[in-house]
Formats: structure tokens, C-alpha cells, sequence
């Protein structure tokens, strides 16, 4: 009888370089705060050469609730991988990936037939626009109020401010249906998702998403997919969730992201990202003695300094 071979160790994991998170929902408790316990997670993450990335649906100008929190680089990605800005420079752009204003066009006559009663805005790296019947959530004093087709219309192709998404909201129709609808009705002409509990989508140039434009700026730090651990809540995140080599849906996530991500942490009111950035750093310092010991004074001075 022959003895049985013995079993190869599982190789290891590859350490993480970057963390990606999104806001709403994951990063941020329900009263859009950032708690102390996240803030600390965060910086340490910094400390031991960790990147932090936010990524977000949020336009630029809405960026202010995490800027503070911003270390090294300073980017994030917003308008679900529309734009890509520093936050040390006020939200600034420094890529943006429109969606090209004869194809929203399309998008809203589409869906104007796909599903009647559908109302628009228009986000554009300027500020958000607004058709009569779109219910007033993000209420903006410059913004101008008129049919999607006027807020889309430019005399000169390419003069005006890019468009960095179309948003789509419907009164009636459950957010899931709506978001099947109009994918089946213009899913081959701009990428669609949503991150609102109501009948709002929001529809970006085809191929833009979080992951794409996570993947963009992951190559050109020369880091791969399975050394980014991201973390996300809502229908946008699940492309960003499914290519990182680890993803994290927050417990009070949508079933689909529950799905998509290979694990999970509690809720964004129990500081979920927190606890899975904590068991990272503490991983990376592991592996590293000096930076380890360097951590150590690091929160010596922090607790004298109390």
C-alpha cells in the first residue's frame, strides 16, 4: 500500500498594494461621516505602503466629505469611472472619459420609448443640469433646467463641456426592472448601473465603469488586479468588486454584490472597511519587520500625544 503524498502548502496570497472603496454605503456610516476608527484605518494603510483609492458615482465637487482623508497620490475616481481628479488640487481633473453628447442623445430617445414617464440630468464636468419632471435630489443653484435634448444639444461638436454621465429616473418602475430595461433597450450603446435605492440609473460612455478606470490607474502603477482589495455596496460596484483579486461587499449590500464579491464585512455603520483594513496592515506589517517597529513608534507618539 502505497503512502499517500503529502499535500503542497496553498500558495500564498499575494500581498495587497491598493484598497479601493467606494463612499455611500461603504466607506461612509449613513450620516455621510467618516468615523475616527476609519480614519486611522485609512492612514495606516498609508503608513504601511498601501494606496487608498475612492472610488465613487459622486461628481467631484461632492468629494469634499473624504478630502481631508486623502493621502500620497490624492486621486480618486469619481462619476463611476468617468473622471479621475486629485484632491489635493481641489478636484481637479486630470482624465476624464465622456460620454459623447450624439450618443446620449440616442440613450434618452431610447429610453423615452422603453419606458414613458423617464426624466433626465445631465452631469457634466461643469455641474449637474436638470429636465423639468427630474425630482429635485441634487438641487444646484447654477444649474440650468430644460429637455434633455436642449441640455444636450451643442452648436459646435466638441466645444462644449464633456458630458461625464447621463442620469435617468423613473417614478413608477421597481430600480431592478428599470435597470434591465434599459440595458436590453440601449445596452450597446453606453454602459448602465445604479447606486440608488429609488429608479435612478446613471449611464456612462460603453466600457466606463469603476473597474475600468481602477484597472487604468492600477497599470500604470504597475499593480495587478490580485494585489487590490476593494470594497462596495451597490449595483455600480460589482464590475470594480469582481475583478479585484480581493472584494469585499458590506452587510448591508445588494444581493447581486453579495454575489460578485469573493468575501464580506459588516455594515458601513459598523465601519466595515475599517476591519478588513486593519487585518490588512496588520498582514503587511507582518511581513515587513521594519516597517512593523516603524509602526510601533508610530502609535507610542500618538498615544503620549494624547
Amino acid at each position: 500500500m502505497t503512502s499517500p503524498r503529502p499535500s503542497s502548502p496553498a500558495p500564498a496570497r499575494p500581498a495587497v498594494r491598493l484598497i479601493a472603496t467606494d463612499l455611500d454605503g461603504t466607506l461612509l456610516r449613513d450620516d455621510k461621516s467618516v468615523s475616527e476608527r476609519t480614519v486611522a484605518a485609512l492612514a495606516a494603510a498609508e503608513r504601511a505602503g498601501i494606496e487608498v483609492f475612492f472610488v465613487t458615482g459622486r461628481p467631484a465637487r461632492w468629494m469634499d466629505v473624504v478630502s481631508d482623508h486623502v493621502h500620497g497620490h490624492g486621486l480618486a475616481i469619481c462619476a463611476n469611472g468617468a473622471a479621475v481628479v486629485d484632491l489635493h488640487a481641489g478636484g481637479a481633473f486630470l482624465e476624464v472619459r465622456p460620454l459623447p453628447r450624439p450618443t446620449a442623445l440616442d440613450v434618452v430617445r431610447a429610453l423615452r420609448a422603453a419606458a414613458p414617464g423617464t426624466s433626465f440630468a445631465v452631469e457634466l464636468t461643469t455641474g449637474i443640469h436638470y429636465e423639468p419632471q427630474y425630482p429635485p435630489f441634487f438641487l444646484d443653484p447654477g444649474a440650468t433646467v430644460a429637455t434633455a435634448e436642449k441640455l444636450l444639444y451643442e452648436e459646435e461638436p466638441g466645444v462644449a463641456a464633456p458630458v461625464l454621465k447621463l442620469l435617468a429616473q423613473h417614478p413608477e418602475l421597481d430600480p431592478d426592472v428599470f435597470l434591465a430595461t434599459a440595458r436590453e433597450a440601449a445596452g450597446d450603446l453606453a454602459s448602465f448601473t445604479r447606486s440608488s435605492p429609488t429608479a435612478l440609473i446613471e449611464i456612462s460612455a460603453l466600457g466606463v465603469s469603476k473597474a475600468s478606470t481602477l484597472a487604468l490607474c492600477c497599470a500604470q502603477r504597475g499593480i495587478t488586479a490580485d494585489q487590490v482589495a476593494a470594497f462596495g455596496d451597490m449595483p455600480n460596484d460589482i464590475e470594480m468588486l469582481s475583478w479585484a483579486g480581493r472584494s469585499y461587499a458590506m452587510g448591508n449590500a445588494h444581493a447581486d454584490v453579495i454575489a460578485a464579491a469573493s468575501g464580506r464585512t459588516v455594515g458601513n455603520n459598523e465601519d466595515g472597511v475599517a476591519v478588513v483594513i486593519e487585518r490588512l496592515v496588520a498582514e503587511a506589517l507582518a511581513a515587513d519587520p521594519a516597517a512593523l517597529a516603524e509602526e510601533g513608534q508610530v502609535q507610542a507618539h500618538g498615544a503620549g500625544g494624547r
